[in-house]
């Protein structure tokens, strides 16, 4: 029988946040699970993730702005969007005053022909 993995994604958030907190909850192949919490962590000015997996990323608390080629989206609770693998986008913004928790599936794209 294999382990139980379990938690709450709510919980366990350090005080201080210097960097943007990235835990791996799963990770099978050609797949992986993250929780990640921003207190006011964007990208760097000019940069834009460009990744060879997709991704579905979710807001379960807090509030984001996703920048994506040509548009821009506001994220709170329950919001959530598909990033299909070389979609570029950033985080422009997070809210500062409190937590914004992520739940990003990232999933291996299929490789070309």
């Amino acid at each position: 029988m294999s382990k139980l993995l379990a938690g709450h994604l709510l919980d366990a958030i350090p005080a201080s946040l210097p960097e943007e907190l990235i835990e791996v909850l799963v990770r099978t192949p050609g797949a992986r699970v993250e929780r990640i919490v921003s207190r006011g962590h964007a990208s760097p000015p000019g940069f834009w993730y460009d990744q060879d997996e997709h991704e579905l990323v979710a807001v379960l608390a807090g509030e984001a702005r996703l920048e994506l080629e040509g548009e821009t989206r506001t994220l709170g609770p329950g919001d959530w969007v598909w990033l299909e693998a070389h979609r570029r986008h950033r985080v422009a913004w997070t809210t500062p005053d409190e937590d914004t928790i992520w739940l990003a599936v990232f999933l291996e794209a299929a490789p070309e022909a």
